[in-house]
């Protein structure tokens, strides 16, 4: 029988451009912390916030186009998850992406990861300041920046471990508030509670029908939801230090289809259900507008208490994240060699890590130097859902050319593998370049394509450069 690719020299526990004493990942993450990253990387502004933009473009249809979504991220999830049980690597995605498509392919994945991630945290730090200003008017935003990176700095410096006991008690103050308002929004639905307006299941269809906007509509919904979904690929990083990746990862990503019924479309169905989606305007949180149907007076309070954790959740994961991918393409000489070290005290990353956070900190004074536009968070939003995608699809790419090493057996014997192969794969990927497309095609998204565009240009002209360097001095060996 033959074997399946059996992990390169390089990825397989030491890297074969690194030091053979040097200290690697420690697999510190548990079960509870895989299962809970898994649950709040798709919980977070995205949902609270960004779904009144996605119900505007769509209408209540929009329920669709979150199913639609979800079903890209768990195609997406499966072809990392079954390559992540294979070979629980550091780098993940972008290892794969090197290994089975090339070194570009690996250098770009990993650097438009990270842009991603610190694009996110820019825009979750300034909202970070903007929701302490609800209880602090006066006090400077930086003072609440600083307390922010203070927080998940010192998190993702302590230890895996100490991250992943964050991020499992923010999870769960946004799981609470998501069921809360589910609840809350059935018990207005069941026991017909007077809101002042018009409440019912026919909101679905009564003002437009289910599409309004029509396909227009949905394909600028698209762009919003899969930028919610953004950030569910931190479950293949977690693997390099999982404590038992075989078994933690394929749970949590098995769990996916049930989060997205859950806490994306059972919950956008109670909003546009209750309040009439012409009424959702994006002034406030659909979840605040439920909360002050029931007569909650303190409902602007609670959910800045939730969308604060969300922000911290989102800066605590993100930050680990692209110093994760990070430290993998350091180690195969794709990224700056100081940040493929890690702290023999407690197997993190400090180097890598600290970099991130002095850009963060750079990147948010700038932002207050100059203050963001009203469209900041649709661009954010739409530039994040760029790098997203891509890496979503070069996850996809990298798997199909994974299984072209594989046979029938090793299919047979693999531990984890994707479903409705290659349908789903073939799937996932067209819809992503629909997205590409959609992008290209609306003049809204311009911006934040040419960005991307840019982006990965210069990252190519900058890796052929490196690439160069690293075949001279290997020939030069």
């Amino acid at each position: 029988m033959s074997q399946q690719p059996a992990p390169e020299t390089a990825t397989a526990g030491e890297s074969s451009t690194t030091d053979s004493h040097q200290a690697e990942l420690r697999r510190a993450l548990r079960h509870r912390h895989i299962h809970f990253i898994a649950l709040g990387s798709a919980i977070g502004t995205g949902l609270f916030y960004g779904s009144a933009g996605a119900i505007g473009a769509a209408g209540p249809g929009v329920i669709f186009v979150y199913l639609l979504g979800g079903a890209i991220v768990y195609f997406m999830l499966r072809a990392l998850g079954e390559m992540s049980v294979a070979h629980p690597v550091a780098g993940s995605f972008a290892e794969y992406c090197r290994r089975y498509l090339g070194g570009w392919a690996g250098y770009i994945t990993g650097w438009m990861y990270a842009f991603e991630m610190i694009i996110v945290c820019l825009a979750d730090l300034t909202a970070v300041a903007l929701y302490m200003k609800f209880w602090f008017p006066e006090t400077a935003s930086w003072v609440w920046v600083a307390v922010a990176l203070i927080i998940v700095g010192a998190a993702n410096l302590a230890s895996a471990r100490w991250f992943g006991e964050l991020e499992f008690w923010f999870t769960t103050i946004k799981v609470t508030a998501v069921v809360a308002m589910i609840l809350g929004g059935a018990a207005i639905l069941v026991f017909n509670v007077d809101t002042g307006g018009t409440v019912g299941i026919s909101n679905l269809w009564n003002d437009g029908g289910l599409f309004p906007n029509g396909f227009t509509g949905v394909l600028s919904a698209l762009i919003l939801v899969l930028f919610a979904f953004g950030g569910t690929e931190i479950i293949g990083v977690t693997a390099s230090e999982a404590e038992d990746p075989e078994k933690t990862i394929p749970k949590a990503i098995n769990t996916v289809p049930m989060r997205i019924l859950l806490f994306y479309v059972l919950a956008i169905f109670v909003i546009v259900a209750v309040i009439p989606w012409r009424e959702i305007t994006g002034e406030q949180s659909p979840f605040v507008q439920i909360f002050s149907s029931l007569g909650i007076g303190w409902a602007a309070a609670l959910l800045n208490v939730v969308v604060l954790s969300a922000a911290l959740s989102a800066i605590n994961s993100d930050l680990y994240g692209a110093g994760r991918v990070i430290h993998g393409m350091a180690r195969q000489k794709l990224a700056p060699k100081m940040f493929a070290k890690i702290d023999p005290r407690n197997g993190v990353p400090v180097s890598t890590i600290s970099a991130l956070l002095i850009v963060l900190v750079i990147g948010v004074v700038l932002q207050l130097i100059n203050p963001t536009a009203e469209r900041l968070f649709q661009d954010i939003a739409a530039l994040a859902t760029f790098a997203t995608i891509f890496v979503w699809l070069m996850i996809l790419i990298s798997h199909l050319a994974y299984r072209k090493h594989l046979n029938f057996k090793d299919v047979a014997h693999a531990n984890f593998t994707v479903p409705l192969w290659p349908l789903g794969q073939y799937f996932a990927i067209a819809m992503i370049l629909l997205t590409f497309g959609t992008m290209f095609w609306m003049s809204d998204f311009h911006s934040a394509l040419i960005a991307g565009v840019v982006f990965t240009v210069a990252m190519s002209i900058r890796y052929y450069f490196i690439d160069r360097k690293n075949k001279a001095e290997a020939a030069a060996v």
